[in-house]
């Protein structure tokens, strides 16, 4: 049997609808949105139908709604029957995999991101910040740049081999941005206001962990790929440190998405809103099996290519 792995989408895939489809199609999900709600105090059902993209784009809504629409994505799949051994999110999709790997119940999932949210949303405003992706150019290359600015600006998100992520100051970032369109290298910022996966969240990192020091982690019961060691992990011994880790430190993708592939995963099944990760495995494993799970369409178009 071909070795499935589960990925979960990160923050920024959001968009207006987002897991009603899949929702209605499985009325069993209704237990998802309450939980989503009674933890966080926001109707997220009616977020994910009704809010504007503005709406969703706010960091204490789009990461409850987020990981709500994988956490749909992935009960659609158990309930098919689609079996996985494996799971990696990028940045936010690890607390969905946390979820689907049993690290953490669903209830302590929505709990750490209530946590995270607010703090990250707090530090943002406090430390402000800007991100950019930097397009066709080596990731090596990138961080000489970075190196040789004025000001802090650092690789953050390892995507693909054709895609990395800066974030900094916003000045700093400018210069960079300027230092990449004179090598001719194609820029987009992103719709962010902070510098994520960088020491400019350090505030947020540490009141995050001092209010998840009494949640509940368990041992996997599927392999846990980790956007911080860039590869499988194995010591869960304590989460809240590795969580806040996470908040300052760059994601690893191309290195874990090559530690996925050495270990023998065929088909690389994204859960939640829109299908970058596919995208990135795309450009990354060439030839692999990638395809995403956000609605009717694209649940049933995998069904046909997993049975």
């Amino acid at each position: 049997m071909a070795k499935n792995i589960f990925l979960f989408s990160g923050q920024g895939s959001q968009y207006e609808g987002m897991s009603i489809e899949l929702a209605n199609r499985y009325p069993t999900t209704s237990k998802i949105y309450e939980c989503a709600s009674d933890i966080t105090g926001l109707d997220i059902k009616k977020l994910c139908a009704e809010a504007t993209i503005g709406e969703l784009s706010q960091t204490n809504i789009s990461q409850p709604a987020i990981l709500t629409t994988s956490l749909i994505a992935l009960e659609a799949m158990k309930q098919e029957g689609i079996e996985y051994s494996a799971v990696a999110g990028h940045s936010l999709g690890e607390y969905a995999a946390m979820v689907a790997s049993g690290i953490v119940s669903m209830e302590d999932g929505y709990t750490l991101i209530k946590h995270r949210a607010a703090a990250m949303q707090k530090c943002a405003e406090k430390n402000p910040g800007t991100m950019c992706a930097v397009m066709g150019l080596d990731a090596s290359e990138i961080e000489k740049v970075c190196s040789e600015v004025d000001g802090y600006v650092i690789p953050v998100n390892y995507n693909s081999p054709a895609q990395t992520v800066i974030a900094g100051e916003c000045e700093a970032v400018e210069k960079a941005i300027a230092a990449f369109s004179e090598m001719g290298k194609k820029c987009i910022k992103l719709a962010v206001s902070a510098a994520f996966h960088s020491k400019l969240m350090q505030e947020a990192a540490d009141e995050f962990k001092a209010n998840i020091l009494d949640i509940k982690f368990n041992t996997p019961n599927v392999d846990f790929y980790s956007n911080v060691t860039g590869d499988i992990l194995t010591d869960f011994s304590d989460m809240p440190t590795y969580l806040a880790t996470h908040l300052v430190s760059p994601v690893k993708f191309v290195a874990e998405l090559n530690a996925i592939s050495n270990a023998g995963y065929e088909n690389y099944i994204e859960l939640g809103p829109n299908k970058v990760l596919t995208g990135l495995v795309k450009k990354t494993l060439k030839g692999s099996s990638a395809m995403n799970v956000e609605n009717e369409k694209t649940l049933l178009k995998s069904l046909e290519n997993l049975k």
